[in-house]
């Protein structure tokens, strides 16, 4: 790709560099809709095989105005880039989930308030953590050939999905391995609510498992001793759904969960208990699998 690029400026064609999209930047621009932002770490280890691929391909991206970019300065040091939406971005995914704090906002007026409200929203620390689990899947699933990221929902996609019942998970997905297919729900706690707020988000849980999906509730802890006083208060309790914990900083797919029904052994992501509930009504959103499209040599997995 040609790096002399005219400088970023408004053009008469708002659709002009369209043409220069990859199915990789579609799928990247998808994501950004869905889940705001992502940082270049994010991308990288998503998307590309180095990481100056991915700073060339989002430097394009940004001249052409399909991303919006900006200093990540909510942690102390950070020189990395975060990429929301730019105007060609919006232009093609006009159904974007707009304001992370306040799902029935107005719809913003341009990209750059889209991006000034993630910017400045009190969850940047939070979407970070929640995209980085999600993310690392992704890397996972790009060196495994078997393993694949069938679902990808965002907080506000899942809430949609399953709100009647008071769920507001942070994330939805399904994810395979082989033959195993499992659905979960994301609880990425930062350690800031008591342990009793974040145990009475269950009850909202098992009534989705009376008309849904009984899939485990994942939460992801960030200290041990966090985790372990969480397992003591979960333990003896009876649920519909399993619940299982782990800590941040570990490989989501890996052998790093702690099934609080079983806590004698850890799990791989894949091994943890998966109902996608009954075929009916009732639950719209069952998930069926479909076969894996053929590689595309660049990009494997898409989000549903």
């Amino acid at each position: 790709m040609s790096s002399r690029l005219p400088p970023r400026s408004p053009s008469s064609d708002p659709y002009l560099h369209t043409r220069r999209l990859t199915s990789r930047d579609r799928l990247l621009l998808s994501w950004l809709a869905e889940h705001y932002l992502l940082s270049t770490r994010q991308v990288t280890k998503a998307l590309f095989p180095s990481d100056r691929s991915a700073r060339l391909r989002l430097t394009l991206l940004h001249r052409i105005a399909a991303v919006d970019r900006f200093v990540d300065t909510s942690a102390a040091g950070s020189t990395q880039y975060l990429y929301a939406l730019g105007p060609l971005g919006l232009r093609l995914n006009r159904d974007a989930y707009h304001d992370p704090d306040s799902p029935t906002a107005k719809p913003p007026r341009s990209s750059r308030d889209r991006a000034d409200r993630i910017v400045g929203s009190r969850k940047l620390r939070h979407l970070l953590g929640v995209n980085d689990f999600f993310t690392d899947l992704l890397a996972h699933a790009r060196t495994h050939p078997q393993a694949r990221l069938e679902r990808w929902w965002s907080e506000q996609h899942a809430t949609d999905a399953y709100g009647s019942a008071g769920v507001r998970p942070d994330g939805h997905a399904v994810w395979t391995v082989g033959d195993a297919t499992v659905g979960f729900f994301l609880e990425h706690d930062n350690g800031t609510e008591p342990l009793g707020r974040v145990l009475a988000k269950l009850r909202a849980y098992e009534r989705v498992t009376e008309f849904g999906p009984r899939y485990p509730v994942l939460f992801r802890v960030p200290s041990r001793g966090r985790e372990r006083n969480l397992l003591d208060a979960l333990a003896g309790t009876s649920a519909r759904m399993p619940i299982a914990t782990a800590g941040h900083g570990t490989d989501p797919a890996g052998p790093v969960w702690t099934l609080t029904s079983d806590a004698n052994r850890l799990r791989r992501l894949h091994e943890l208990p998966s109902d996608h509930g009954p075929h009916a009504a009732t639950n719209p959103n069952r998930f069926v699998r479909r076969d894996p499209e053929p590689p595309t040599g660049q990009v494997a997995h898409t989000p549903l």
